[in-house]
C-alpha cells in the first residue's frame, strides 16, 4: 500500500489544546530537565553507577506517577579487571494501559551520560542546567536526557488536557548506552516473546539533526575496530647503536597502515568496496534536497577542503559509503621533545565504518589476509598479530514503512517543512539490534539540533528544539495512529 507523506491526517482542532499545553508548561518542563542534568549518571566506570542507578529510579518513579506499570529488568553483572563482579545498572521497561485495537508504540532512550567536568572547557558547569541565549546548557541535555523528558512530556500532554492517547506506550530506557548498553541485547531477546510480542512500531530519539532543518534517520553504519601489532626486539633499541642494522617494528608498522587507505579516502583492501551496493537514482534524490553547507562546515571544523567537490559527494561518503580512519599507534613515542629509541613493540589501532553488505565477520577476515599478504611482501623478522575488538552490523530501514510517514507528516505539522531524510555516519548498534531481534519496524526521530555538541564541551539542547520536539511527539502519536488504521488488516497483523 502506497502511503502520501504529503497528505496530513491530523486535525488542528485535535493538536492545538495539546500544542497549547505545551507552551504553557514549557517553564515546568524546562526545569524538570534541570533536575535530571544536576544527575551525575556518568556510566563511564562503574564507581559511579550509583547515580546512574538514582536517574534511572527518578525515571521509574516519574512514569509510575503517570499511571504505567514499571519493571526494573535486571541485565546481569560486569566483571571487572580486578576479578570482581558488580551487577549493571537495571533497564525500565514501562507499559501504559494497552487497548488491542490500538498500534503499540515501544520508545527507546537512555539517561546516563558522557563524562564532563568544567575544568575540561565548559563555559558553564555541566551538572548545572543553564539558559544563554535560548540554548539549555548542560550534559545530557540532548544526548539523552531531554529528548527521553520530551517524550514523557508527550504523554503526560495528553493526560493532562484529558485527550486519549493514540497509540498504545511502551518504554524501555537504559543507564548504560555510552559504554556499549552490556546487557540489552540479551534483555531483547528474552523479551521478544512477551514485552515486544505486541509491539507494531519502535522509536529511537538519540541522534542530532544533520542541519538546521528538522531530519528522520533511516540508516546508521556499522563499526569494526582493529589493532594491528608489530613486535621485534626482545627489548627497546638506542637508535644510534642499532639503527639502520635491525627491522624497525614502527617501519613495518607505518608500511602496514599505508597500505590501508589511499590519499582519496579509496579503502585499498581488497574486497571491501564491492561488497557496497551501488547508489540508485531515487535514493541520490534524497541527498539532493539536504540543506547542507560544504563552506560552512569547513569553517566549522576548521578545514580547507573536503576529499569530495559536492555536498552529495561529501554527505555520501560521511553516511553511505564505507570509510576507514587510523586512530593511533601504542608504544610509540608521543610525548613532548625528543627521544632516540626504537621501541621494540608498537599497535597501530584503526576503524572501519561498514554499510549495508558489510559483513563484520567478512571484513575481518578479508583485512586480515590483507594485512598479512602486505607483511609478507616486507620479508621481515618481526611478528605480526591482527585482532579485532567491534563488530557492530549497519542499519537501513524503509523509507516507504507507516511509522517514517508518520514522521515526516508530523514534522511537517510542526515545523511547517518536510523533513530531510538522512542517515547517519557513526554506529548506533541499538537500531540494528532491536531490528534483528524483534522483528519490528525501527525509526530515529531526532529533536536534537546540529549543533548541540552531544559528547563534546557545552553539550545543549536549545528550548526551541526541546519545547517543539515536544509537540513534534504529541504530532507523531496522533499521526501513526491515523496511519495504522488505515492499513489493511493483513498488514498490520504481520
Amino acid at each position: 500500500m502506497l502511503l502520501n507523506p504529503a497528505s496530513r491526517t491530523s486535525s488542528p482542532s485535535v493538536l492545538e489544546p495539546l500544542f497549547q499545553y505545551i507552551e504553557q508548561h514549557q517553564d515546568e518542563f524546562v526545569q524538570r530537565l534541570g533536575e535530571w542534568v544536576s544527575v551525575q549518571s556518568d556510566s563511564s566506570t562503574p564507581v559511579l553507577w550509583g547515580e546512574v542507578e538514582r536517574v534511572l529510579s527518578m525515571t521509574a518513579d516519574r512514569i509510575t506517577a503517570m499511571g504505567a506499570v514499571v519493571e526494573r529488568a535486571d541485565v546481569g553483572a560486569q566483571q571487572l579487571p580486578d576479578g570482581q563482579s558488580v551487577r549493571r545498572p537495571p533497564v525500565i521497561l514501562a507499559q501504559f494501559h494497552m487497548d488491542p485495537e490500538k498500534a503499540t508504540l515501544c520508545i527507546y532512550g537512555h539517561v546516563d551520560v558522557q563524562p564532563a567536568k568544567k575544568e575540561d572547557g565548559w563555559v558553564t558547569d555541566p551538572y548545572t542546567l543553564t539558559e544563554l541565549n535560548g540554548n539549555l546548557y548542560g550534559r545530557g541535555a540532548t544526548d539523552n536526557k531531554g529528548p527521553v523528558l520530551a517524550w514523557l512530556h508527550a504523554i503526560e500532554t495528553y493526560q493532562a488536557t484529558r485527550h486519549e492517547l493514540p497509540v498504545n506506550i511502551k518504554l524501555i530506557i537504559e543507564g548504560l548506552e555510552e559504554v556499549g548498553s552490556d546487557g540489552l541485547d540479551e534483555l531483547t531477546r528474552r523479551c521478544k516473546d512477551s514485552f515486544f510480542s505486541d509491539v507494531d512500531y519502535i522509536v529511537i530519539s538519540d541522534n542530532v539533526w544533520a542541519t538546521r532543518r528538522p531530519a528522520i534517520t533511516y540508516g546508521t553504519r556499522g563499526s569494526s575496530y582493529f589493532f594491528v601489532e608489530v613486535e621485534g626486539p626482545k627489548t627497546d633499541l638506542h637508535s644510534g647503536v642499532f639503527g639502520g642494522s635491525v627491522h624497525e617494528p614502527m617501519m613495518d608498522l607505518i608500511a602496514l597502515l599505508d597500505s590501508l587507505l589511499g590519499h582519496t579516502g579509496k579503502i585499498l583492501v581488497p574486497g571491501l568496496n564491492e561488497m557496497v551496493a551501488p547508489v540508485t537514482k531515487e535514493e541520490r534524490k534524497l541527498y539532493e534536497g539536504i540543506h547542507f553547507d560544504l563552506q560552512e562546515m569547513k569553517k566549522e571544523i576548521g578545514v580547507q577542503r573536503f576529499l569530495q567537490d559536492s555536498k552529495e559527494g561529501v554527505l555520501m561518503a560521511r553516511w553511505r559509503y564505507p570509510s576507514l580512519s587510523i586512530h593511533g599507534i601504542e608504544g610509540a613515542f608521543s610525548n613532548q621533545g625528543s627521544q632516540t629509541v626504537i621501541p621494540k613493540q608498537v599497535v597501530g589501532k584503526f576503524s572501519i565504518r561498514l554499510v549495508p553488505h558489510m559483513e563484520p565477520v567478512e571484513v575481518e577476515r578479508q583485512v586480515k589476509e590483507h594485512l598479512h599478504g602486505v607483511f609478507a611482501q616486507l620479508n621481515s623478522p618481526n611478528t605480526l598479530r591482527v585482532t579485532s575488538s567491534v563488530g557492530a552490523k549497519p542499519w537501513l530501514a524503509d523509507l516507504k514503512d507507516p511509522q517514517y510517514v508518520a514522521g515526516r507528516r508530523a514534522v511537517e505539522v510542526v515545523f511547517g517543512v518536510e523533513p530531510e531524510l538522512v542517515r547517519e555516519g557513526s554506529t548506533i548498534p541499538i537500531a540494528h539490534n532491536f531490528h534483528k531481534v524483534t522483528g519490528k519496524s525501527v525509526m530515529m526521530l531526532p529533536i536534537g539540533g546540529h549543533d548541540d555538541g552531544e559528547h563534546s564541551q557545552n553539550e545543549k539542547i536549545s528550548r526551541y528544539n526541546f519545547i517543539q520536539g515536544t509537540k513534534l511527539f504529541v504530532a507523531y502519536f496522533q499521526e501513526l495512529s491515523m496511519l495504522h488504521k488505515s492499513l489493511p488488516e493483513i498488514q498490520r497483523n504481520v
